[in-house]
């Protein structure tokens, strides 16, 4: 690199015309040394400007001119052509019009150096106008415009992001992307027609450059806008976001509920590339949920997509490789003390990720309707274990499964268990009623379920099954359930009685409550989460008949009870 001597570089950088001096350097253009005019033209010291033009110098450029810019630079850095051009860059009230022109200069020890002076030339705009519009001098570049918005495209935020990006930085302020999706947009053109729909499109951008005025926006892929800005605070943020979205839905010719935008702030050092996929990532959290106007992204709900993408991607290697387990946890009598039952609990036994919770897996599975496939799976692996409980001496207690409402909707749940049960010859090889298999719903399930469902429960008991019904008192209970079908047990959320001397006790009276109506009502009762002889002891004192907890045993798989059976 080329050095000045001091008095020179003094000289050069005392002028008040806009001068650059730059060398190519294995073909890259690098600045040494700019004018106190340059400086004052693009508003910055000159640590700034000099940091900026190194890696910015198009970041201002009007989108239509970037291309012609670019190009002219190429050939006047090979010596192929002069540099003589008009270009606009934006300024802080808007584009001025700059009048660029460059010379080569060799220096004593041969070295050539290039010397580009700037001149504003924004007080003749009338007259350029004019002779833009006679002569057609500014014309659009489709490489880098957006036809319909007239904003730039993707083909301008892949060349010139990073510009944008190192600009903000230079300037101490923090970057922040937002990713924007026109909500139902199909539905948008089925309904008012595509011409309407390129009219909405042309809205959001007028209505985003306004809300953005500092900002880059660009036209993304079909529905998708960009604006990449400085971060000041989450508050005001959202406003803009917000306002933008009252506008559009004023504004808009048919009906429509915005924009749905997912925000990625910046770290010092995110690339581009990746904030434009942590902004996606946030979009997709939000799913269809269209009251949600926007999210931002957290390495947190990074980790949940991906937790989310692996279940969904792995479940039925799961199913094949028999990834899913039986894990079970006995129901004891709480009066005697002798168990009573099993509940078959699912785990995921993964051979890279270890356990996975059903807090994990269950809420994934039900949001993409899988869940049926592995409460089947799970009824059947408790038939296949039967003949493994009979033949390793333990008794053949009664065993409850856990089924969805959502399993009813996908299968005939009913044919199904029967089909099973006579597959596994349950009854003929191990002389066992189908009565030694409990169906367990939630409370929320039958609390909220149509008719049509209360007739599938009551489908199973009449094929001589048990019906349970499970988490009652979870915050979602309702007495109409009682009149509305017909159980065999009511099963009592953990909460109630983790939290008995709450409120002044308010737990010990409802529970109390609670057995003495199911003892009239002829309908049996068990207590969940029991963890203490205090809650043993209370349970007992008030009549519930079973209870399961940590208190008598931890889930654990067949394997395990049989070895602690056989060890003991």
């Amino acid at each position: 690199m080329y050095t000045f001597p001091q008095t020179l570089r003094a000289a050069y950088e005392a002028l008040p015309i806009p001068l650059v001096i730059d060398q190519l350097i294995d073909g890259q253009v690098v600045p040494l040394l700019m004018s106190q005019g340059f400086c004052k033209l693009v508003g910055m010291d000159r640590e700034k400007a000099m940091a900026w033009f190194s890696r910015a110098q198009f970041e201002r450029l009007h989108p239509d001119d970037v291309g012609n810019v670019a190009r002219v630079s190429e050939e006047f850095a090979h010596h192929r052509s002069e540099y003589n051009l008009v270009f606009r860059s934006m300024h802080p009230d808007g584009y001025h019009y700059i009048h660029a022109v460059g010379a080569w200069m060799t220096m004593p020890d041969g070295t050539e150096l290039a010397v580009i002076t700037y001149t504003d030339i924004s007080d003749a705009g009338r007259a350029i106008t004019a002779l833009t519009e006679q002569y057609n001098l500014f014309r659009q570049d489709v490489f880098y415009t957006d036809p319909m918005t007239a904003l730039p495209n993707m083909n301008y935020f892949v060349q010139f992001g990073d510009e944008r990006l190192h600009s903000l930085r230079i300037h101490g302020q923090t970057p922040v992307l937002v990713y924007f999706d026109v909500n139902s947009m199909q539905s948008y053109n089925n309904q008012y027609g595509f011409e309407k729909g390129d009219d909405l499109i042309r809205l959001i951008a007028a209505v985003l450059r306004e809300s953005f005025p500092e900002a880059l926006l660009v036209r993304g892929v079909e529905d998708h806008l960009i604006v990449l800005t400085a971060f000041e605070d989450q508050a005001s943020l959202v406003e803009r976001i917000e306002s933008a979205n009252r506008r559009i839905r004023t504004e808009a010719y048919g009906n429509t509920t915005g924009v749905q935008a997912g925000i990625c702030v910046l770290t010092d050092e995110a690339f581009l590339a990746e904030a434009m996929d942590h902004a996606k990532h946030a979009i997709r959290q939000m799913g269809s949920d269209l009251n949600q106007m926007y999210r931002f992204y957290s390495s947190e709900a990074d980790d949940l997509y991906w937790n989310q993408r692996y279940i969904v991607e792995n479940f039925d290697k799961a199913l094949e490789n028999g990834w899913f387990r039986v894990y079970y946890q006995i129901i004891r009598d709480v009066p005697t003390a002798h168990g009573f039952a099993l509940e078959a609990l699912a785990r995921w036994v993964d051979p890279v990720r270890g356990i996975i919770s059903p807090g994990e897996f269950i809420p994934v599975l039900s949001k993409y309707h899988l869940l049926h496939r592995m409460d089947l799976y799970i009824f059947e692996q408790v038939c296949r274990e039967v003949r493994q409980r009979r033949e390793g001496g333990l008794p053949l207690c009664p065993v409850s499964v856990n089924f969805a409402r959502q399993d009813f909707d996908h299968v005939d749940v009913v044919a199904e268990l029967n089909r099973l049960v006579d597959q596994y010859r349950v009854a003929d090889a191990w002389d066992i009623g189908k009565d030694s298999f409990i169906i367990e719903i939630t409370e929320q399930d039958m609390a909220t379920a149509p008719d049509r469902f209360y007739q599938q429960l009551a489908a199973i008991r009449a094929n001589g099954f048990r019906l349970w019904l499970d988490d009652f008192g979870s915050g979602y209970s309702s007495l109409n359930v009682f009149s509305q079908f017909e159980v065999d047990l009511i099963k009592f959320d953990m909460d109630l009685l983790r939290n008995l001397d709450r409120h002044n006790g308010a737990n010990r009276e409802i529970l109390r409550s609670l057995v003495e109506m199911c003892r009239k009502l002829g309908i049996h009762t068990l207590a969940e989460g029991v963890e203490t002889l205090g809650q043993l002891q209370f349970l007992r004192e008030i009549g519930c008949e079973l209870a399961q907890g940590y208190y008598f045993h931890r889930p654990e798989p067949l394997e395990a009870i049989l070895y602690r059976r056989n060890k003991g």
